[in-house]
């Protein structure tokens, strides 16, 4: 690999460049976009650093938005109402392993010398078409090798997350970490419990979506000491459980999903590292269960899905992971469905006003129906309103 003669950048951050520098503002392509094209990989939108300040930077351009205001990062949304990241040139002069308290009026090299890893520190002009590469990233990408910018232990102090991007990396490009690095890394892995969860949650969850092997990433956890720190689910996990994880191809790979292979109570999981109140009901749905039906013939089959409700497509790729083979109903599933069997209280002929007509009230309403739905599940003919209505004479 080497540099190319030129990158196709998109002509609206090519603009946005040639209004700074026009301005007389320098300005670079940085990030992992860039490491990406080097690399051939599908990547997002191009970020820009600059020697504009923020307010600079807005008073140049239309349509602008805050999007890390203290970090010195502006928007300039364009045309198509794509938001562009344009970030002011600078440095950390203090930081908790959380956040920095930076400085402007730097210069680019400055800049990159502030960076997580050399991958990530190179910097390219859209305009003259020139690269900067002052750590050698380019090597480092030839040699598939993750190197922390200058003195390791100093970037991870600066920002803890900085250990979990690196697992992610690995995994990602099956790439190794470079040995001063590792050592650095396991060495500031007790700094991590300074991370907020929701920090943790998203790089753990960018991980599971990129990872090559989500079984390689889940063992890159457990030998930094991240997951004992974080995620001690990981190490408790089964070998099996994390050997299956290996089976999820890109396109499958669901964070809750994997989680709770991982994880024997996913939803306390989850809801430790805030997840959405959506994501952690999903967990649970699919912790209670029930596993599979107690039969294979569509009855068996019509009470598990009833009493699965939302989780039983959860609970049937669980068992595709775990077993590497569709579920033995899931045939039986899909004849229900296409017939649109009753499977809920919901789906019933009669409503709870009906049996209250009938004279019931209060808790023996829900006992009627539940009765009432045991009986369907066993036979769908009998959803009917006057069989129905029957039953329930006969219940109240």
């Amino acid at each position: 690999m080497s540099f190319p003669d030129s990158l196709p950048i998109p002509g609206e951050v090519v603009e946005i460049a040639r209004t700074l520098q026009e301005a007389g503002y320098e300005t670079w392509c940085v990030g992992g976009a860039l490491r990406d094209a080097l690399m051939s990989h599908p990547h997002a939108d191009f970020d820009l650093a600059t020697a504009a300040t923020p307010a600079q930077v807005q008073s140049l351009f239309r349509r602008t938005a805050l999007v890390g205001e203290k970090y010195g990062t502006v928007g300039v949304i364009d045309r198509r109402r794509v938001v562009h990241e344009v970030t002011t040139f600078r440095r950390d002069v203090a930081t908790d392993g959380r956040h920095a308290v930076v400085s402007y009026g730097v210069s680019l090299e400055e800049d990159l010398a502030r960076r997580d890893f050399t991958i990530n520190a190179i910097a390219y002009h859209p305009l003259r078409h020139e690269w900067r590469d002052p750590f050698q990233g380019e090597a480092d990408l030839r040699r598939r090798l993750v190197r922390a910018v200058g003195e390791p232990a100093r970037r991870f102090r600066e920002d803890y997350l900085r250990i979990l991007r690196a697992l992610r990396f690995v995994a990602r490009f099956r790439f190794t970490i470079e040995p001063a690095t590792w050592a650095a890394l396991v060495a500031g892995a007790d700094g991590l419990t300074r991370l907020s969860a929701e920090r943790v949650r998203d790089e753990w969850f960018k991980g599971i979506a990129t990872a090559q092997s989500v079984t390689e990433l889940v063992t890159l956890w457990r030998q930094s000491g991240a997951a004992a720190r974080l995620m001690p689910e990981l190490d408790q996990a089964s070998a099996e459980a994390v050997a299956s994880l290996g089976t999820l191809a890109p396109a499958d790979r669901d964070p809750i999903l994997a989680t709770a292979l991982l994880s024997r109570d996913p939803a306390s999981t989850l809801r430790r590292l805030r997840a959405s109140g959506a994501e952690v009901d999903r967990a649970a749905a699919m912790a209670v269960g029930p596993e599979a039906p107690a039969g294979g013939d569509e009855v068996a089959v019509r009470r598990w899905l009833s009493a699965a409700g939302k989780a039983a497509d959860d609970i049937m790729a669980l068992w595709v992971v775990r077993h590497g083979a569709p579920a033995p109903w899931a045939e039986a599933v899909r004849r229900i469905r296409e017939r649109g069997d009753p499977l809920t209280r919901g789906d019933l002929a009669i409503t709870g006003s009906d049996l209250q007509a009938l004279g019931a009230a209060g808790r023996r309403i829900g006992e009627i129906l539940s009765v009432l739905l045991a009986l369907v599940l066993e036979d769908p003919s009998r959803n009917t309103r006057e069989t129905l209505t029957a039953l329930a004479r006969d219940l109240s």
